[in-house]
C-alpha cells in the first residue's frame, strides 16, 4: 500500500467516524457484517479485547471496536482515534475476504472512492447548518492536501463567491488557498476584497497576494485605513508578498499605527518589497527616535542585506543608547562579517541603559548569537513586535 493510499485511508476513516451519530451501533453493525458468531460481538461490545483467534483476518477489527467500547462505555484507556481504524481494518478484511466486501461497505455507510464517498458527503454537507460546514471545510481541505480532485473543485467553488459563503468557511478555504487558486478566481476574491465590511476582506487580500494579482494592489493599499487592526495588519503582509512599491508611501505611514501588529506588519512589508524609497522610510522612522521598542524596524532594516551594514556600524556610536541597541539587534540580523567585531565590543563595554530598561550590551550579545546561529544556518531572523 503506498503512502498516498495509506494517507487517504487514515483520513477518510477519521471522517467516517466522527460523522457517526451512534457510533457504538455503527461498530456494531461493522462487526455483525463479518459473519463471525455473536458471542465475539457481543464480547467486543462490552469493551473485551481478547475475543477471536489472533489468527482470524477479523482480530484487529473486534479488538479495535473493544478498545473503542471500552473508551466510549467507561474511562478512556485506549488512544482517543481507536475509533478512526475502524473503517480501515474493515476494509483491509473485505479486501482478504472478498465475499464479504458488500456487506462490510453497507455496514460502514460510505467507501473511500466512488459517488457515495465522503468527499461528495461533505461538498453536500456545505449546505447544512453551521457545525456542520465548519466540519466539512476542515474535512474538504484535508483532502485537497491529498489531491483529491472532488475536494478541490469544490474549494474552488467555495473561494469563488464570498456572497454564497458562511465568513467562517471563506476564510477557511482562503487560508489555503495555494491548494487548489488558480487565475480564474481573480475577479471573484476582487469583487471579495471591494466587500470591505465584508469580515473576511482581511482573507480576501492575503488570498490575492498569494496568488500574485497585481490588480489587487491599489484595492488592498487602502484597507491600510481599514478601522480593523487586524485587516491593517494583513493588507501590510499582502502588500510585501506583492513586492507592491507604489505602496512604500502609504507602508511608511503605518510605522506608526497605533498597534503594535500593524507596525510589524508595515516594517516587514517595507523590508520585503526593498529598494530605496522602501529602506528610506524605514531608516527615517529609526531615526527618528518615534517607537523605544523597535525591534520590527531593525529586522527590517536588517532585509536588506549587506548595504545597510556600514550605516549600522555607524548608529552603533550614537549617543542615544536606544539607537546604539537597535543597531546591535539589526546587525546580528544581517550576520555580516563587518558586524562581529562591533558587537563584540559594544557586549563588553557598553553598560548604557535604553528607554525600556535594557542594557546595550545585552543587546550586543542578542545579536551576537543571532549572527553565529544564522552562520551555523539554523536560525532565521525575524521582526519582534513592537
Amino acid at each position: 500500500m503506498t503512502d498516498q493510499r495509506s494517507a487517504v485511508l487514515r483520513l477518510w476513516g477519521r471522517l467516517l467516524y466522527e460523522q457517526q451519530a451512534e457510533p457504538l451501533v455503527w461498530a456494531e453493525a461493522v462487526l455483525r457484517a463479518t459473519g463471525r458468531p455473536q458471542a465475539a460481538v457481543t464480547a467486543a461490545m462490552s469493551g473485551r479485547i481478547d475475543v477471536l483467534d489472533p489468527a482470524d483476518r477479523a482480530f484487529l477489527l473486534f479488538r479495535t471496536v473493544g478498545k473503542l467500547s471500552a473508551n466510549l462505555c467507561r474511562d478512556a484507556l485506549y488512544d482517543p482515534d481507536v475509533g478512526w481504524r475502524v473503517g480501515p481494518l474493515a476494509l483491509r478484511l473485505g479486501g482478504l475476504e472478498p465475499p464479504l466486501a458488500g456487506a462490510l461497505g453497507d455496514a460502514l455507510g460510505h467507501l473511500p472512492d466512488g459517488p457515495a464517498s465522503l468527499v461528495t458527503v461533505h461538498a453536500a454537507e456545505l449546505r447544512g447548518n453551521r457545525t456542520t460546514r465548519v466540519r466539512a471545510i476542515d474535512a474538504l481541505l484535508q483532502w485537497a492536501e491529498l489531491g483529491h480532485p472532488q475536494a478541490l473543485a469544490t474549494l474552488h467553488d467555495v473561494a469563488s463567491d464570498h456572497r454564497a459563503q458562511d465568513v467562517t468557511v471563506w476564510t477557511k478555504a482562503l487560508n489555503r488557498i495555494a491548494l487548489f487558486g488558480d487565475a480564474s478566481l481573480e475577479p471573484g476574491l476582487l469583487r471579495a476584497l471591494a466587500d470591505t465590511g465584508h469580515r473576511g476582506v482581511r482573507w480576501s487580500a492575503l488570498a490575492c497576494a498569494e496568488l500574485g494579482f497585481q490588480r489587487a494592489v491599489q484595492p488592498i493599499t487602502a484597507l491600510l485605513e481599514h478601522p480593523d487592526p487586524l485587516t491593517r495588519e494583513g493588507a501590510c503582509e499582502a502588500l510585501g508578498l506583492l513586492r507592491a512599491g507604489t505602496a512604500v508611501p502609504a507602508l511608511a505611514t503605518r510605522l506608526d499605527d497605533d498597534s503594535g501588529l500593524v507596525r510589524t506588519a508595515a516594517a516587514r512589508a517595507l523590508g520585503d518589497i526593498g529598494g530605496d524609497d522602501a529602506l528610506a522610510a524605514l531608516w527615517r522612522a529609526v531615526l527618528e527616535r518615534r517607537n523605544p521598542k523597535a525591534g520590527h524596524l531593525a529586522a527590517a532594516v536588517a532585509a536588506f542585506g549587506p548595504p545597510v551594514v556600514d550605516g549600522l556600524i555607524a548608529l552603533t556610536t550614537d549617543p542615544d543608547p536606544d539607537l546604539r541597541a537597535l543597531a546591535c539587534r539589526a546587525l546580528g540580523s544581517t550576520a555580516d562579517d563587518r558586524a562581529l567585531p562591533v558587537l563584540e565590543h559594544l557586549a563588553a563595554h557598553d553598560p548604557a541603559r535604553t528607554t525600556l530598561g535594557g542594557l546595550v550590551a545585552t543587546a550586543a550579545k542578542q545579536g551576537l548569537r543571532t549572527a553565529h546561529r544564522m552562520r551555523r544556518g539554523d536560525a532565521t531572523p525575524g521582526p519582534t513586535t513592537g
